[in-house]
């Protein structure tokens, strides 16, 4: 089914979060709960993709996990390495758009080449943009744009929202439909402030591991059930 031919529903975001206790639960170690959790990034690519949603954006590794023992995040970024290397060829055949959102600097040089060459080959894709949040900070994020809409000599009376919104990550992207957060935990984690103003929250208990595309699929239909007001009245909603 189509999801997006009767939703109103282009972009979902998720925050990904509860791969270290799916480990823990299980007796396992947090790099079985990342390779886990790499699984079900590949298994709601494909969801999203056979669905036909447009924009998937996926809350990676934060400005924050750096504060994560050094051999955690040393495997974290290799796993990236080897996901892109393994996905690229189906990125291709799925016509789907590889983009970062974060400062790609600081990460590893291997990680930095492997991103480079993953979002270079897929520059043409046109059937759904999946965006990588990595080394992000959404507040960082705003500054970033409006050190760049200062330095453009623009006046202060011409900064308007949709100014500061051409120099984010996600410029031309529609904003987030509905944000998704896995684990229980009930936060957004400086995850996209500006873009998820009139985004719709879901909140599941569910470990990430464990998010299958069922688990997907209840969240859109939850979504589809909620009037969305952009902050009006009822009866005065979108």
């Amino acid at each position: 089914m189509n999801t997006t031919a009767t939703l109103p529903l282009r972009h979902i975001a998720i925050i990904m979060d509860g791969n270290g206790r799916w480990a823990k639960n299980r007796g396992l170690s947090r790099s079985d709960g990342h390779n886990a959790g790499s699984e079900t990034v590949r298994a709601i690519v494909r969801e999203c993709r056979s669905m036909g949603l447009e924009y998937l954006t996926l809350y990676t590794f934060s400005r924050e996990n750096w504060g994560r023992p050094a051999d955690e995040v040393h495997f974290l970024f290799d796993l990236l390495v080897l996901f892109l290397r393994k996905e690229l060829p189906e990125l291709l055949e799925q016509r789907i758009r590889l983009r970062i959102a974060g400062e790609m600097d600081r990460l590893p040089l291997a990680a930095r080449k492997a991103l480079s060459h993953a979002v270079n080959k897929t520059a043409s894709c046109d059937a759904m943009t999946l965006t990588l949040a990595l080394n992000y900070s959404g507040r960082d994020e705003i500054a970033m744009a409006c050190r760049k809409l200062m330095q453009s000599g623009i006046a202060p009376e011409k900064v308007t929202p949709e100014r500061i919104a051409e120099h984010l990550y996600t410029a031309g992207y529609p904003d987030p439909d509905l944000v998704i957060r896995t684990s229980g935990e009930l936060r957004t984690s400086n995850f996209l402030p500006f873009q998820t103003a009139y985004s719709e929250y879901y909140f599941t208990p569910t470990l990430w591991p464990d998010f299958t595309p069922d688990e997907l699929r209840k969240a859109i239909a939850d979504f589809s059930a909620r009037e969305r007001r952009f902050g009006k009245a009822g009866e005065d909603a979108l």
